[in-house]
């Protein structure tokens, strides 16, 4: 058989695969975490685009939160401004919160520039807009279980008001969220993108919440890739210190999501082209996906 006639059935072979969870996902709402090198690389940026704008066209509904780590720890380390983590949260006095709403405006009109090029109808917004994520100062515990660490302008989220994104879904608009709440005194909080992410997944009553990392999924201490967990197997990771450092807020979003209505969170790698796609459209998927105790481990 020639090798373009091949190329066209496995073409054929994978559209067909993906037909089962266009009906099953129809009209749902799919949150996605987008950070890591997928928003770095020009090639992974526009298959993202281009991905995200597919979901939309067969009828999904999908929610881009974004983050902006690296590209925050960059510029502040070429305006020499010390930067530090507690817990796995950044630490935000004054000018961090500055250079931090710098560039994560930067980095929405961005992604929105491309979801628009490749064809989709996005719209940027914060936590600022409309007061939709109303937030509060953020207290670390110490090692006595005790909200003391204060690590400055970072927030932890009371209430998101879910108002604005469905209406934008209603529309046909492509919500893109930079995470920066808001408090009771109109002040700006940096919250972590990862938190956002799930508690608007749990608000939407979303289908799936889906966090890019550069990592191929929660690994074992033995770095072998887990590809379906339960809750309560998540927890168990926490508990033996496999999941630590920058993944706790990650994979603790994950796990929060589905044990709050999310039918699943899926932790994926960011670096594989098209990994969102394989993730929601294919049945092996490319990463590890979390459900609660009471529901079966399917795709």
């Amino acid at each position: 058989m020639p090798i373009d006639a091949v190329s066209a059935v496995q073409k054929a072979q994978i559209l067909a695969e993906a037909l089962p969870y266009i009906q099953r996902f129809h009209d749902r709402t799919i949150v996605v975490k987008y950070g890591g090198n997928a928003m770095t690389e020009s090639a992974l940026k526009a298959g993202f685009a281009r991905d995200v704008v597919m979901l939309k066209l067969v009828g999904m509904n999908p929610v881009i939160v974004h983050g902006g780590g690296p590209q925050i720890g960059e510029l502040l380390k070429k305006m020499e401004i010390p930067s530090e983590f507690k817990q796995g949260m950044r630490v935000t006095d004054e000018k961090v919160m500055n250079v931090v709403e710098m560039v994560l405006g930067e980095l929405n009109q961005e992604i929105v520039g491309l979801i628009n090029q490749h064809g989709g109808k996005a719209v940027g917004l914060t936590g600022q807009d409309g007061k939709f994520i109303q937030a509060r100062k953020m207290m670390l515990k110490d090692e006595h279980g005790e909200e003391t660490v204060d690590i400055g302008f970072v927030g932890e989220i009371e209430r998101i008001d879910a108002e604005l994104i469905q209406l934008l879904d209603s529309r046909d608009f492509i919500p893109v969220v930079a995470p920066i709440g808001v408090g009771r005194g109109g002040e700006a909080y940096n919250i972590n993108a990862d938190l956002v992410a799930g508690k608007l997944a749990e608000t939407l009553a979303a289908e799936k919440l889906v966090l890019m990392t550069n990592t191929t999924g929660v690994l074992d201490k033995d770095g072998r890739l887990l590809t379906g967990l339960t809750a309560s197997e998540i927890e168990a990771l926490f508990a033996d210190g496999t999941i630590h450092g920058g993944m706790l807020p990650k994979i603790g979003s994950a796990l929060e999501a589905v044990k709050r209505g999310v039918a699943s969170s899926h932790v994926i790698d960011g670096r594989v082209a098209h990994a969102l796609l394989l993730e929601v459209l294919t049945n092996e998927g490319v990463g590890t996906m979390i459900r609660a105790d009471t529901q079966r481990l399917a795709a």
